[in-house]
Formats: structure tokens, sequence, C-alpha cells
């Protein structure tokens, strides 16, 4: 029996207005070596400040801030994903 012909697709190649660019200055700097190990810190620190605060039962870290102990804990993880959101 007589074999098909295959068909080829052709490659689709998107208009040079449309192409991205894929040079160096599209791409930016690779990150400083500070920004994860920063960001590292904060989320450890922001977990054992959050741990102290519950175990000692609202008594320590700060003992006048009551529940803005929480926001200390929770902001510096946040400010971890934030500098972790910069990072290439």
């Amino acid at each position: 029996m007589p074999k098909s012909q295959v068909r080829k697709k052709k490659v689709y190649t998107p208009p040079s207005d449309v192409r991205p660019t894929t040079d160096a200055a599209t791409r930016g700097k690779p990150s400083p070596i500070w920004l994860p190990i920063t960001a590292v810190t904060l989320i450890v620190f922001g977990i054992a400040w959050l741990v102290v605060y519950y175990l000692s039962g609202t008594a320590y870290p700060v003992a006048s801030w009551q529940y803005w102990n929480l926001a200390v804990g929770f902001g510096s993880m946040v400010a971890s994903l934030i500098l972790l959101s910069r990072w290439r």
C-alpha cells in the first residue's frame, strides 16, 4: 500500500515589530547577594518574634506593644516577600 505524504507545518515566526527582544538590557542585572540573605533573615525574625510572643503569654518581646507585636512579626514576613519578589 502506498504511504501518504507527510505534511510539514511551517514554524510560526511573529512579525519583527511584535517580537520580544532578548538582549542583555531587557533581562536586567542579577540580584545582589544581600537580597536573599536579608529576605530569609526577615522571615526567620518574623517567625521567631511571633513564636516568642505566643509562648510567653503575650508578655514578651515588648509587653507594652500588646497586639502590635503581631504587626511586627507579620510585617517583617511581608517585607521579606516584597524583597523576594525583586529577586532575579
